[in-house]
C-alpha cells in the first residue's frame, strides 16, 4: 500500500464491515436472547463505528478512488476485522464470543501492521502506525475481559 489515498479506502471499507458485522451479531444474540454477549458485541461494534470515523474524517481531504466490494484484496475471503459469521448461534456463550471478537481484532491488528511493515510512503507509515495502536488496545482490552471471564468475573464491557 503506497498512497493515503489507497490506504484510507481500505481502512474506511474494513472498518465499516467490522461494525457491521458486529452489530449484526449483537442483533442474532439479542433475538436469541443471549443479552450478555449482545452487549459485548454492541461495545465491538461501537469501536469499529469510532475507528471508521477517524478514518472518514481523514478521508475527507484526499481524493478517494472509487472502488467496488470486489475490488478489495484481503489476505483472506473477507476484510480482516469481519467478525466470523459463525457467532450469530444464538446459543453462542461469553468465552466464544470473546475469542471471534479477539481473533478479528488480532487479524485487523495483523492487517495494519503488514501495511506499516510494507509501506515505503511516510504518509501511510504514519497512519498505520496510529491504526496499529488502537487495534493493540482492542486486542489487548479483549485479552483482558477473557482473563476476567475465565476467572469468572464481570467483564470490564458491563459496567
Amino acid at each position: 500500500m503506497q498512497t493515503v489515498e489507497e490506504f484510507l479506502v481500505y481502512s474506511v471499507h474494513l472498518e465499516r464491515e467490522a461494525a457491521a458485522r458486529f452489530g449484526e451479531l449483537a442483533d442474532a444474540m439479542e433475538s436469541g436472547g443471549n443479552r450478555e454477549v449482545a452487549r459485548l458485541f454492541r461495545r465491538l461494534a461501537h469501536y469499529s463505528k469510532l475507528h471508521l470515523e477517524t478514518a472518514t474524517a481523514r478521508s475527507g481531504f484526499h481524493d478517494m478512488p472509487e472502488m467496488k466490494p470486489e475490488d478489495f484484496v484481503w489476505p483472506d475471503l473477507e476484510s480482516p476485522e469481519a467478525a466470523a459469521v459463525w457467532g450469530a448461534d444464538p446459543m453462542l456463550g461469553r468465552e466464544e464470543a470473546l475469542q471471534i471478537a479477539l481473533a478479528a481484532e488480532t487479524a485487523g491488528y495483523a492487517y495494519y501492521k503488514s501495511v506499516l511493515d510494507t509501506t515505503n510512503d511516510p504518509e501511510v507509515k504514519a497512519l498505520a502506525t496510529e491504526f496499529v495502536a488502537e487495534e493493540q488496545e482492542h486486542v489487548s482490552e479483549l485479552k483482558k475481559w477473557l482473563a476476567a471471564s475465565r476467572a469468572g468475573e464481570p467483564l470490564p464491557a458491563e459496567g
